[in-house]
């Protein structure tokens, strides 16, 4: 008989069908370690986490347990941008090279800020050929796309910039700012909101840092993953979008990783951190007493900018200021106008102003398939709003 994994932290009565999918993860060898925090009107009313924080089962799960969340680091990147724009020190609709000169190479001069946030600025891949460890070089990646020419006309279509978007952001910011990306974020968000989530992991926290393993593949009727399908043609735009500069599955648990900025991809926190950020944005932009963003910078980046086939991705997506909206063909929740961020694995966080919900899941076994947020965090968040 298999034995019961057990599930520590806090959890309020009315969320008890939360706790019962999140154990059900376990039961059926779907997590290895992993946790799961929500938030209404500003309160924590679940904290949960279980689990191993390595595949070898030797170290428990803690409630500091940090993680890579990949992707979800994108939402985190945009409340960066945004805060600039509430600061009066960032226009939207400006052209980057207002701010980043040499960016106007390439026929780009023209491309708006916005066009970055909205994934529209036809720069998905870099085109020339990087090397292995080019991605924790920032003026190496920042220099290519600078030079790059876009792949589409900017502003007339839209695909993820997967890895792209968190250094045309970045840099951005850091032009703004003076400040690196990971930095601003620590000054102006993690620091005054107590948040437990790093875009660059000090050395010291690497004891505290779990393990990313490999997890099921879950193919789609045509055979194939998402990764799968993006891959099927390694010189193409898509798959140079996620393995230009190429990556090795491994790096992630390697210091390198750990302590590059890699503003798209390698944020690393806890589930409660990520509740804690979109419960501020979930209530109007502000958390005891600390704002994070402006409610009308809120409403403005939870519009969707854009939406339909995505260049990139084999999948229709509904974009926002820097946030990933929920999709007919993909619901999160039954508030198409909630916001969030998703990552490679199965991380994911989300607001629901008008519930006023937060939501964070990390976890560390991580899965594929043809799908933008994971069955397992969207199992999670139904559950949640059957009490909410």
């Amino acid at each position: 008989m298999a034995e019961t994994t057990e599930i520590r932290g806090h959890c309020d009565p009315s969320l008890t069908k939360v706790r019962d999918a999140f154990a059900s993860g376990f039961a059926s060898g779907d997590e290895l370690g992993a946790a799961v925090c929500v938030t209404v009107a500003g309160k924590t009313v679940l904290d949960l986490h279980a689990g191993f924080a390595d595949a070898e089962r030797t170290r428990p799960w803690q409630s500091d347990t940090l993680v890579n969340v990949y992707s979800t680091t994108k939402g985190m990147t945009a409340i960066c941008a945004l805060r600039l724009v509430d600061q009066g020190k960032l226009v939207l609709h400006a052209p980057v090279a207002r701010y980043w000169p040499e960016f106007a190479q390439a026929g780009k001069a023209e491309i708006p800020v916005r066009d970055l946030l909205t994934h529209r600025a036809g720069l998905p891949a870099v085109r020339e050929q990087l090397q292995p460890g080019d991605q924790y070089d920032w003026d190496k990646m920042t220099g290519a796309l600078a030079r790059s020419e876009p792949w589409w006309e900017p502003g007339t279509a839209h695909g993820y910039h997967a890895l792209t978007y968190g250094w045309l952001v970045g840099e951005v910011v850091r032009r703004i700012s003076g400040k690196s990306l990971g930095t601003f974020f620590r000054d102006e968000i993690a620091e005054p909101l107590g948040l437990d989530f790093w875009i660059g992991l000090p050395e010291e926290h690497d004891a505290r840092a779990a393990r990313l393993v490999q997890g099921p593949v879950h193919a789609s009727d045509e055979g194939a993953s998402l990764f799968e399908e993006i891959l099927k043609d390694p010189t193409s735009m898509a798959a140079r979008a996620f393995m230009n500069p190429p990556l090795d599955l491994e790096a992630p648990n390697q210091r390198a990783w750990r302590a590059a900025e890699i503003p798209a991809a390698n944020g690393h926190g806890t589930a409660a951190a990520l509740a804690r950020v979109y419960g501020a944005l979930a209530n109007g932009g502000t958390l005891e007493g600390v704002q994070v963003l402006a409610p009308e910078t809120i409403e403005q980046a939870r519009k969707e900018h854009s939406q339909g086939p995505d260049e990139v991705l084999p999948l229709t997506t509904r974009i926002g200021l820097g946030f990933m909206l929920p999709t007919e063909e993909e619901p999160v929740g039954p508030n198409p106008n909630a916001f969030g961020h998703a990552g490679a694995g199965g991380s994911y966080g989300m607001a629901d102003p008008e519930r006023r919900m937060s939501f964070g899941y990390t976890m560390n076994l991580m899965h594929q398939g043809l799908w933008l947020v994971d069955p397992r965090a969207r199992a999670l968040v139904d559950a949640a709003y059957t009490a909410i």
